[in-house]
Parts: structure tokens; sequence; C-alpha cells
């Protein structure tokens, strides 16, 4: 029987140049607090307030005006939630509405491909063998790469304990409630749980929230910000990822 071949996940496009590679790709990070921008060859991350009134064409409009002094051909977006053929299929818990039926393509006149936020960033950070990514940010994002196949995952709204989620202890939300002394006890519970579970031989750390440990759960390693934006670059680089740093499911 003919082996079965892995089924494309969210780094598909909406248009016919998707898989070319593009030499000046915009990488947009949309999370709960801002959206944050880099372009490939610029050295300076910008920055746009996001927050539970911003839509999708909202933020269309202003990156584009945030970045209109930059050369860029493709467009890159990690989404704050599930992501299915490149389309959002849920809107954005932390966000306005608005997000699931928005033509990016067309409003930003660029060839756009989407992915989960803790995806992409997950495929910025990835080395080899089996990595977990957990983003500790306004959110809980979670990703994982098995011998260079991506996968995203949504642990964010499974119930964790005592009627809350994951996303309620793990999150910025379990954080202010808890302080951080527990939220930290809770991470680094979790990241053990987990790290068994999928039987991962690497975790990665990432978020804004991160940074605010005391140490890390043993195998773990912290991640940074900039690597969802290397994720965005890899994204587009067709020859790079198919030569081996990161191969996505779908990928020959």
């Amino acid at each position: 029987m003919a082996r079965k071949k892995p089924v494309s996940n969210s780094l598909a496009s909406n248009n016919s140049s998707a898989n070319q590679k593009h030499h000046h790709v915009l990488a947009i990070d949309v999370g709960g607090t801002n959206v944050k921008l880099l372009a490939t060859g610029q050295k300076t991350v910008r920055k746009i307030p996001s927050g539970a009134n911003l839509t999708a064409a909202d933020m269309a409009k202003q990156v584009k005006d945030a970045v209109k002094d930059w050369q860029y051909d493709a467009v890159a977006i990690g989404y704050p939630g599930p992501v299915v053929q490149g389309r959002p299929i849920n809107e954005p818990f932390n966000l306005a509405p608005g997000w699931v039926k928005f033509d990016y393509h067309k409003a930003f006149g660029k060839p756009v491909k989407i992915i989960n936020d803790a995806a992409m960033q997950a495929l910025g950070s990835y080395k080899k063998g089996r990595m977990l990514f957990l983003g500790l940010g306004t959110g809980l994002g979670s990703a994982m790469i098995v011998d260079g196949v991506l996968q995203p995952m949504e642990l964010a709204h499974l119930p964790y304990k005592k009627g809350r989620s994951y996303e309620d202890y793990l999150g910025k939300r379990g954080l202010d409630r808890m302080g951080r002394k527990k939220w930290q006890k809770n991470v680094f519970y979790v990241v053990a749980q987990l790290r068994q579970a999928v039987q991962a031989d690497d975790v990665v750390l990432g978020g804004g929230n991160a940074k605010k440990l005391d140490g890390l759960p043993p195998g773990a390693r912290l991640g940074s910000n900039k690597n969802a934006f290397i994720g965005g670059f890899r994204m587009w680089q067709d020859e790079t990822v198919r030569h081996g740093i990161v191969r996505t499911a779908g990928s020959k």
C-alpha cells in the first residue's frame, strides 16, 4: 500500500504565487497586546497596539501605514487562533471579530500566508528532533514539530483544573490572578506533563511572559519573540524549507 502523504497544514496560500520564493517578506505577529512587524533586511521591530477593539481591517490598514517605507513582496501572518489551509477558522479570543472572512490578499495587495502565531514562532525556534513550543503571552500558544513536520496545537482553551482552562492558568490572566510564584509553579507542572505526554526532547518557552520565569523547567530553553519573524520568513523561503532546516507538513 502506498504511503499516505501528510495533509498540508496552514501554510497554504490563496493565490498562485504560494510556491514561489520571495526575497522580501513582511512578517506580522498578531498578539493580544501588540501587533509586531519586521521585514526582510530590517533590524528594528515596529509595533502597533492591538486589543479587544482591533479588527482585521484595522490591523491591515495600520500595518500598511506603519511600514509604508519598507519594501516587501509577500506577507506572512501569525494569527492568534486555529488556522486550516491558510485560513483562520475561529475569531481570535482577545481581539475584535471580523478576522475569519477577511480578504487578507486583497487588503495587502501581496501574496499572503497565514499560520497560527505559536506555530510561526515554533517554526523560527526549531533545531531538530521533537520540539514542543509553548507561548506564554496574553494567551497560551502551542505547537509541535516532529522531525521537521510542523503541527499547530490548540491547548489554550482545553480544561485544566477547577473549571478553568490552561490559558486561564498559564496566560496573562493566570499571572495577574495568582501572582508570579504560583503562576510559575503551574508553568513548570504543565511543561513536565506535556513533555512526557508528547515525548518531546526539546521544549521552547516563548511569548512575552516567558522572561518572567525564575529559571526554566528541566529540558526547556527560553525562546525569543524575534523567532516569530524567522518563522515568517521561513514560510516563504521554500528552498530553505525543502532542504532540511525545517519542512512543514505536506513538504517533499
